[in-house]
């Protein structure tokens, strides 16, 4: 090639300058000249062999090649590819090496993978899951989970393995919109409907450049596993209930990067479904839609989540019409819920830009309780703290609300949002504003578990330390409930806290039987009647600073047994 030719030149005029070798010619800019074309000749010499050096491949291939043609398949996409798919898998581990799907289509039951194994789906190639159920061996993991019962089968399994992969160009197709449910009863709804994916126990797994779609269950699980990097993937997921997008289930260091999916059920989901914690997660650079939740911590809970840092996400609406769960836009953004036990601590999500999701922001610390294996005992409750979002922009809320909410005695802890941006829809009476908020303690952990809320924009009960940093929250039709409501918080800080009202609204922020309140720096982005409403005997340590308040009529007022003599007031400004 052309690399090559330059090589060649080089080489000519390197050999041409040994003529002039400092020996027959004492010249010290031929010397330097020699160096120079010396210097050359190894750059082009390495450049040359970068370029034709074979593609990374994260799992070792030095055994080779193993070509499923070779073992008697089709891929037709009538016959059954699965046994000639199995022997090149069983072959290629015994010295490690790539089994490869050259373009066709493999129809295909159960695939178990093997160590060292990396099996690779060419461009213009697709794995095609069977449509009966009968060529998909049942698997129930050694590790003991809420799975278990029901969760049996998959497309691609894989369980106490290491290294392996699964990498290409090409489509993997569940083909699962072949599987009925005929019942809601639990867990019958679940059964005989095939993961695409499922690996279990296993210490370094790569997906990466697939595109993934039309899975009878979940898309992929990757449960009690310890390196998992998954890259480039685009999930589509809208044939069956259950869609999830990823499910990544009381496992460990794991990395997903640069993915696309659209799917009916959760997109980003991350689980505990067993004693295993999740953690050390980074999930960045993705675009993702769902009928249900974008980023979802839970529902399982029972392990729990450390250790997780989610950025630069663009939740949109998902461009397929027809819903199973959830709506077309969605239901939820952000969700974070505890609520079987387990604990949620240091999480760091940022950089998120939403568009039409009901509820951008929901977090839950519950006791619904849920047992994984007979015999157990229920969970005690579980812990949630060390939270912190930030850059988030919001737009097309619904009037539900957000909310960030603990039950009594189990306060969520530590809480930060910063720079946040939500429009809402708007539209709360004042008879929505005086709603009383259920506690629900052992309700689903869903944005809906309150209905709608009696703030348009946030509701915060049961929390101790949580600061609110330049958030910005209006709407587009005229609401009558406070943009904020915090009942029973221990520990609030507000800084450059902008929101609209009406001068008929109850107030902007209602505090109920909330304690050490500094509210600083913060507007209101409309005329309004009342600024603050101080309510409930418990109510105490308020301090207002440099705030302006030019726009509201009334700055503050007490009821239900609030002592004037707890709000301190320093240097807010106050138009006549």
């Amino acid at each position: 090639g052309v690399k090559g030719s330059i090589n060649i030149i080089i080489l000519s005029l390197i050999i041409l300058s040994f003529w002039f070798r400092p020996g027959r010619v004492r010249n010290s800019l031929i010397k330097e000249t020699n160096m120079i074309f010396l210097f050359l000749f190894v750059i082009c010499l390495l450049l040359n062999t970068a370029a034709s050096a074979p593609e990374f491949m994260p799992v070792q291939s030095s055994g080779g090649i193993f070509n499923v043609h070779d073992y008697g398949a089709k891929g037709d996409g009538i016959n059954l590819d699965t046994k000639a798919i199995q022997a090149a898998i069983d072959d290629c581990a015994k010295s490690g090496g790539t089994v490869l799907l050259p373009a066709g289509r493999y129809l295909s039951g159960s695939i178990f993978m093997m160590s060292n194994v990396t099996l690779h789906i060419g461009e213009g190639a697709t794995l095609l899951g069977s449509t009966n159920i009968a060529d998909y061996e049942e698997r129930r993991p050694a590790i003991r989970s809420w799975t278990d019962r029901w969760l049996l089968h998959s497309l691609i399994y894989g369980e106490d393995l290491e290294n392996i992969a699964v990498v290409g160009r090409g489509t993997i197709d569940g083909q699962g919109g072949a599987y009925k449910v005929t019942t809601n009863v639990k867990p019958d709804r679940y059964k005989n409907r095939p993961y695409v994916i499922r690996f279990v126990n296993c210490k370094n797994v790569w997906v990466e450049n697939l595109t993934l779609k039309n899975s009878a269950m979940w898309m992929q699980h990757y449960f009690a596993c310890d390196g998992v990097t998954i890259r480039g993937i685009t999930v589509f997921n809208h044939c069956n209930k259950n869609n999830d997008m990823i499910d990544i289930d009381g496992s460990r260091n794991v990395v997903i990067s640069d993915c696309f999916g659209d799917t009916d059920d959760d997109a980003i989901t991350l689980k505990s479904t067993s004693q295993h914690i999740t953690e050390n997660v980074t999930i960045t650079n993705c675009v993702v839609s769902s009928h249900v939740n974008a980023i979802k911590l839970g529902t399982e809970s029972h392990g729990g989540f450390k250790n997780i840092a989610i950025s630069n996400i663009v939740v949109k609406p998902s461009a397929f019409e027809s819903v199973i769960y959830g709506v077309r836009k969605g239901v939820g953004g952000i969700t974070l819920g505890v609520v079987d036990g387990g604990i949620l601590d240091g999480v760091t999500i940022s950089n998120i830009r939403i568009d039409g999701v009901q509820t951008p922001i929901f977090m839950r610390l519950g006791n619904r309780g849920r047992i994984y294996k007979q015999g157990m005992d229920k969970p005690a409750v579980g812990t949630f703290r060390n939270v912190k979002i930030s850059d988030v922009i919001a737009t097309g809320a619904s009037d539900n609300g957000c909310s960030i909410t603990g039950i009594p005695g189990h306060f969520i802890e530590n809480v930060s949002l910063s720079n946040i941006n939500i429009t809402f829809e708007g539209g709360g009476t004042q008879e929505d504003a005086s709603k009383a908020v259920p506690e629900n303690e052992e309700g689903y952990p869903g944005s809906k578990i309150f209905g709608k809320l009696p703030a348009y924009g946030f509701f915060i009960h049961h929390v101790k330390n949580i600061s609110l940093n330049n958030v910005d929250l209006s709407f587009e039709k005229e609401d009558y409930r406070p943009a904020l409501i915090c009942v029973g918080v221990q520990g609030l800080d507000i800084s450059g806290f902008r929101a609209a009202g009406t001068t008929e609204s109850e107030s902007v922020i209602r505090l109920h039987n909330t304690q050490d309140v500094f509210i600083y720096g913060s507007r209101t982005l409309t005329d309004v009647g009342l600024f603050l409403s101080l309510q409930g005997e418990d109510t105490m340590r308020i301090s207002l600073f440099g705030n302006d308040l030019s726009r509201a009529q009334t700055v503050y007022k007490t009821s239900n047994g609030v002592n004037e003599k707890i709000i301190k007031l320093y240097g807010n400004f106050k138009s006549d």
